[in-house]
């Protein structure tokens, strides 16, 4: 593998033929030669809010994003929760570094921080990931499945989950959604 797409987005195309992932933008946490990791951005879990998350493990919600959806991160370990993330104020580490100043934890600690309403101004939580083995994630992209794209952080934190997300990653790269195709050829 000769590229790393780590901080990029994936966005799939009508090629992409696996239902689960039909108009999904994903966010690569880690890819390489082993495989990749990343979270699905646009997949809010109806009626399932921070607090009721919290709830279940024991955090008390005070902070004002008690009421934020949760994202369905992907198929993967669904009950497992991450936190894709701005830095913390006073610049404090708390997961994994990814591009561009942004974050991926999985400790309850930064969920107590957001629920006291003293976390990063940027995050979002997903249950569950998209993850893929070694050459999987590249076969995919070869096949037309996958564009990848850089990933500002407007389109991870303030575009609105679900169809207008695509659309806007998709607008993003100046690809119009009504001109892909499910059908598409090598030269």
């Amino acid at each position: 593998m000769d590229f790393n797409l780590t901080g990029s987005l994936l966005i799939s195309t009508p090629a992409m033929g696996d239902p689960r992932f039909a108009h999904t933008v994903i966010y690569l946490c880690a890819h390489g030669s082993d495989g990749a990791f990343g979270l699905v951005l646009n997949r809010p879990l109806p009626r399932l809010r921070l607090a009721d998350v919290l709830a279940q493990i024991g955090i008390e919600a005070s902070g004002p994003g008690a009421t934020a959806r949760v994202l369905a991160g992907g198929p993967v370990e669904s009950q497992r929760g991450f936190v894709l993330h701005g830095p913390l104020a006073g610049g404090e580490d708390s997961g994994q570094s990814l591009p561009d100043g942004l974050m991926l934890s999985a400790s309850t600690e930064i969920l107590r921080a957001i629920a006291r309403g003293e976390g990063p101004e940027e995050w979002l939580l997903a249950l569950g990931y998209a993850g893929w083995g070694a050459g999987q994630l590249e076969a995919e992209i070869a096949q037309n499945a996958w564009l990848t794209c850089a990933a500002p952080r407007a389109l991870i934190f303030d575009a609105a989950p679900g169809e207008h997300q695509w659309h806007a990653a998709l607008r993003s790269m100046g690809v119009d959604p009504m001109s892909l195709s499910a059908v598409a050829g090598r030269a």
